[in-house]
């Protein structure tokens, strides 16, 4: 998976499978979306992860990617 591949369609669990340094960055929306991101959302697409904690998805995209090394 290289930052190419991270689309809003992304499953989270795929994402931090191919790429554990991902998970600092899901992590960091821990307190904004008051509870363990990683615990609630692991199957859901990004999307559907922002929609359903109110986060802003570019954000999430462009946070992401830099982390992601081909």
């Amino acid at each position: 998976m290289t930052p190419d591949d991270i689309t809003p369609r992304s499953i989270v669990l795929d994402i931090v499978s191919a790429h554990p340094d991902s998970e600092a960055v899901f992590r960091s929306y821990d307190q904004r979306a008051g509870e363990c991101v990683l615990c609630n959302a692991l199957f859901e697409t990004l999307e559907e992860l922002s929609q359903k904690y109110d986060l802003d998805l570019q954000e999430i995209l462009t946070r992401l990617r830099p982390n992601i090394t081909p």
